[in-house]
C-alpha cells in the first residue's frame, strides 16, 4: 500500500475522532480529502478493513457506550445527539445491534464497573459482560498495583509525536519495529530513557481487539519532517494518573486494569483525552527482558 495513502487515511481518522457529532458522510470526507467518494471508499476499506460509513457508526456507538458509563449526568437522549444520531430510535437500534442490549440496559449493568467490563463474546453482535466474576478479582488487582506500581498524579507536558497507525493487536510488534527503523537513523532514540509511546484511541473494554486503533510513535524534542506512513500528532498537556511499572509484556493487561481500579477507588474521573504509554527502557537490554513503562490515564 502506498505510504502516502496511509498518511492521508491517518488524517481522516483523526478528523473523524474530532468530529463525531458532525456530518461525516462519505461525500463530505471525500471532499475534505480531495478524493472521489468511490476512490476513498476503496482506499479506506483496504487500509482499515472497514467501510468508512461502518467505521463512523461504530465509533459513534463506542463513544456513546463510554459516555453511558462515565457521564451519569447525561441522559440517553443527550448522549445520542452528542454522538451524531438524529433520533433515540436510530441510536437504540444501532447500539443494540453492536452490543446486544439497549443503551439503558448497558448503562444499568456497567455504570459501576468501567474498569471491570470486557467483551467475552462479540460474534454476531452478541456480547456478554464480565461483572461479578471479575469483581471477585479486584483484591488481586489491588495487590498487583501495590506490589508492582509506583503511582503519581502528575501534570504531563505537551508532547509532539511522530507516529504510525496500528489497527488491531495482530502485527503490533511489526508496528513498533517500523517506527524504530524510521526513528533510529534520525537520532531520535538517543538518551538514557526510551521515548517510544503508544496512544490508545479505543478502549479494549468496548472495542474488539482487532479494531482497536493505536498510534505508536516517538516523542520529538525538535521539529522534524515526516514522510511516508509517518505522521505528526500531539499529546496535549494535562493532569494524569501515572503508574510506573517494571513488567513483562504479558502483564500489561492486568497493569492497566489495576490502574483503572486505583483511579475509581481514589475518586478520580477519566478525562476525554486518550490513555497512553511511555516506554522508559529497551526491554532487550533489561536483564529479565522487562519493560519499564509509564501507563498514563488523563483525568479531569
Amino acid at each position: 500500500m502506498n505510504e502516502n495513502y496511509i498518511k492521508r487515511i491517518n488524517e481522516i481518522l483523526t478528523y473523524i475522532d474530532e468530529n463525531l457529532d458532525n456530518d461525516l458522510s462519505l461525500e463530505k470526507i471525500a471532499k475534505l480529502a480531495f478524493y472521489s467518494p468511490f476512490h476513498l471508499h476503496r482506499l479506506f476499506k483496504a487500509i482499515t478493513n472497514e467501510a468508512l460509513n461502518s467505521y463512523v457508526t461504530r465509533k459513534r456507538i463506542e463513544k456513546a457506550a463510554m459516555q453511558l458509563i462515565l457521564k451519569k449526568e447525561l441522559s440517553i437522549s443527550e448522549i445520542s445527539l452528542q454522538t451524531g444520531f438524529n433520533s433515540n430510535s436510530s441510536f437504540t437500534r444501532a447500539f443494540s445491534k453492536l452490543y446486544g442490549q439497549s443503551p439503558t440496559n448497558f448503562r444499568n449493568a456497567n455504570s459501576k464497573y468501567f474498569s471491570k467490563i470486557g467483551k467475552t463474546d462479540s460474534k454476531n453482535g452478541k456480547m456478554n459482560f464480565i461483572t461479578e466474576e471479575y469483581i471477585c478479582n479486584i483484591n488481586n488487582l489491588k495487590n498487583w498495583i501495590k506490589m508492582n506500581a509506583k503511582i503519581e498524579i502528575r501534570e504531563m507536558p505537551k508532547m509532539e509525536l511522530a507516529y504510525i497507525t496500528q489497527i488491531g493487536v495482530e502485527g503490533i510488534e511489526n508496528a513498533f519495529e517500523r517506527i524504530l527503523r524510521w526513528a533510529r537513523p534520525k537520532g531520535l532514540l538517543a538518551g538514557e530513557d526510551s521515548n517510544i509511546t503508544r496512544i490508545f484511541h479505543d478502549s479494549f473494554k468496548i472495542t474488539d481487539a482487532d479494531k482497536v486503533r493505536m498510534s505508536i510513535g516517538v516523542i520529538l524534542t525538535s521539529t522534524i519532517q515526516t514522510e511516508g506512513e509517518v505522521s505528526l500528532t500531539t499529546i496535549e498537556r494535562g493532569k494524569c494518573i501515572v503508574g510506573r511499572y517494571e513488567i513483562e509484556p504479558k502483564d500489561f493487561e492486568i497493569s492497566w486494569n489495576g490502574l483503572f481500579i486505583w483511579m475509581n477507588e481514589n475518586g478520580y474521573k477519566k478525562a476525554e483525552r486518550n490513555p497512553f504509554e511511555i516506554y522508559r527502557n529497551n526491554p532487550d537490554e533489561h536483564p529479565e527482558k522487562k519493560c519499564i513503562v509509564d501507563l498514563c490515564i488523563p483525568i479531569e
